[in-house]
């Protein structure tokens, strides 16, 4: 197997758990390293998606087990979320990576002030 790929397969192993644990969706580990591999931000966004389509369909099944799921708030959450990934997407084509990666670093720092004082 090559390298490359055995890095990517440690990447998902990662974000699995980190997405698992957390509940973020894995995007804020996954999107930064595929920027880190050369990505553009678009296409690291596009790729993350994939990804955490897969991840995210194993944590409910694991989290589903262990009832902790409120499938009718979940289902009303992904009906929102349906209508904003299409905007958000439509978006980012007019984003440059530089720009992208200052957007994502201040919503990673303010996420992270929330969670660090929030009482």
């Amino acid at each position: 197997m090559d390298l490359h790929l055995v890095f990517i397969v440690f990447i998902g192993i990662i974000v699995g758990i980190g997405a698992s644990f957390s509940g973020l969706g894995g995007g804020f580990l996954m999107v930064p390293l595929l920027m880190f591999m050369g990505y553009s931000a678009q296409k690291a966004v596009g790729t993350s998606f994939l990804g955490i389509l897969i991840i995210s369909i194993s944590a409910l099944a694991a989290h589903g087990k262990l009832a902790n799921v409120d499938y009718k708030i979940g289902i009303i959450l992904g009906i929102g979320g349906l209508i904003g990934a299409q905007i958000g997407a439509r978006l980012i084509e007019h984003v440059s990576t530089a720009s992208f990666k200052k957007i994502f670093a201040g919503i990673l720092v303010l996420l992270a002030a929330y969670l660090f004082f929030r009482k």
